[in-house]
């Protein structure tokens, strides 16, 4: 059983760690403006907030969670 519990939280973290890069990746990218939105969406205006905004929130949830482990 503390096999299967190993392999569980390693393939979490996985996932989890690979969720934090593709947020900051898309985040940057919009705030880059190599990711843009369409006019009729707000534009590239909107894409830079938004993309602040994902940037923001992914590295309070990085330190959340680091909070959250080491309690």
């Amino acid at each position: 059983m503390a096999k299967g519990k190993g392999l569980s939280t390693l393939i979490n973290l996985a996932l989890w760690l690979t969720g934090v890069i593709v947020s900051l990746s898309v985040g940057f990218a919009m705030t880059d403006g190599t990711l843009s939105l369409p006019i009729w969406l707000g534009g590239s205006l909107v894409a830079i907030f938004a993309g602040w905004i994902v940037i923001v929130l992914t590295l309070v949830s990085v330190v959340l969670e680091i909070i959250k482990q080491a309690s």
